[in-house]
């Protein structure tokens, strides 16, 4: 349908009074890095804490997304592209509800990463690189991808046999390889805390720091 035919419809409830609702601002945190790298379990981890703090969360895993949003795409350069560009726009829909939305997807090129970044508002948008080499991923395949890329059974696997382009300004980097999820998770956290607004962020920002 052409878009000139199309109407945004504006609802009556603004963001800032969603924010009031909730106690907390809308947020995107963008995990990027190879397979293996620990984006999952990173996202994972956050979304407890902040959970735990009361704050209003979903996540959107890249294997999850693929069974239902993006079950049509593949993994040429395009159809990442296109994955990449709906996951963002989902998320954006997350944060203009007022929820901490954690977007964990390998997202190999920066000029996907910086169009989905050009989706939200200024300080809604936390990119984090979970940096770890390939061949420490190789290492630890909990999904025994490697090994079938190494193989060819898979092909455009990204580290193997399609590239990935490091963030050059991600808002904060983390390595998988020399620190431990603890630590990752503290330095996110002490990261997108002031960004949320919440009351009691002193007091957290000490508590992540312990």
């Amino acid at each position: 349908m052409n878009e000139q035919n199309l109407t945004w419809h504006q609802g009556r409830i603004t963001k800032d009074a969603r924010t009031q609702l909730n106690g907390h601002r809308g947020l995107c945190i963008w995990l990027t890095g190879l397979s293996g790298a620990g984006k999952s379990t990173l996202a994972n981890r956050l979304e407890e804490e902040l959970y735990r703090r009361g704050i209003h969360t979903y996540l959107l895993d890249g294997d999850n997304v693929r069974h239902g949003l993006c079950a049509d795409l593949g993994f040429s350069e395009e159809d990442r592209k296109e994955n990449i560009r709906r996951v963002a726009h989902v998320a954006g829909l997350f944060v203009d509800s007022g929820v901490v939305v954690l977007s964990a997807l390998i997202s190999p090129f920066e000029s996907d990463r910086e169009h989905a970044r050009a989706q939200f508002e200024d300080g809604e948008f936390v990119e984090v690189y979970v940096d770890c080499p390939v061949d420490v991923c190789a290492a630890r395949d909990p999904k025994g991808l490697y090994d079938k890329a190494k193989r060819g059974i898979i092909s455009n696997f990204t580290g193997i046999s399609a590239p990935y382009e490091p963030p050059a300004f991600a808002d904060v980097t983390v390595n998988t390889a020399l620190q431990s999820v603890d630590e990752c998770v503290a330095k996110v956290m002490k990261s997108i805390l002031p960004k949320l607004g919440v009351n009691d962020e002193q007091a957290i920002l000490e508590e992540c720091e312990a």
